[in-house]
């Protein structure tokens, strides 16, 4: 990747933010994804949600893709909590289907394609949006790492193995499984 082209290396970008995301979630328990641990309430499934809601508005929504029907209000905290209703996989599910139609939107336009987002009175293009969205989702990420580390101690943005020939390996605070 580090000779693709912009839009390969922007997408790599991002996936690898978005990949961090994922494991952030790996391995812990239903109480321990929505237990909040900042006074503001701050959450893993919440910010996963927020993630979803908002790879939806900007990569669909902003380039006249459909949305599908949202269960909450994104124009509020309700992206950013889970309510006793909300499973699990329902968050994690729908964070999934944002990131493929955010995918399609991607693949099938050009870097300097023009968007238009509801709440904004101004154009974007695809290529100020996927900036946008690696900035929006590595600063979550970062958020995701504080609150894990907060619950079990596992740290990193990916799970480290260790190789022996490069003498790199999983050592104290790297990434846990």
């Amino acid at each position: 990747m580090y000779t693709a082209g912009e839009k390969e290396i922007l997408r790599a970008s991002l996936d690898r933010h978005r990949d961090a995301v994922l494991w952030k979630l790996r391995g812990l328990d239903d109480e321990q994804l929505r237990r909040p641990v900042t006074p503001s309430g701050t959450n893993l499934l919440g910010l996963v949600k927020h993630l979803a809601s908002v790879e939806y508005g900007w990569f669909v929504a902003s380039f006249g893709g459909e949305v599908e029907p949202l269960w909450f209000d994104p124009y509020s905290e309700e992206d950013m909590s889970v309510g006793p209703g909300e499973s699990t996989g329902r968050i994690v599910d729908f964070y999934g289907r944002a990131r493929a139609a955010a995918d399609a939107v991607i693949a099938g336009r050009p870097l300097d394609t023009p968007g238009r987002p509801d709440w904004r009175d101004h154009e974007v293009s695809l290529r100020w949006v996927l900036v946008h969205m690696i900035e929006e989702t590595a600063r979550h990420a970062g958020h995701m790492d504080i609150v894990r580390e907060l619950i079990d101690g596992a740290t990193g943005d990916h799970p480290r193995t260790t190789d022996t020939g490069t003498g790199t390996g999983t050592g104290a605070g790297a990434g846990a499984e």
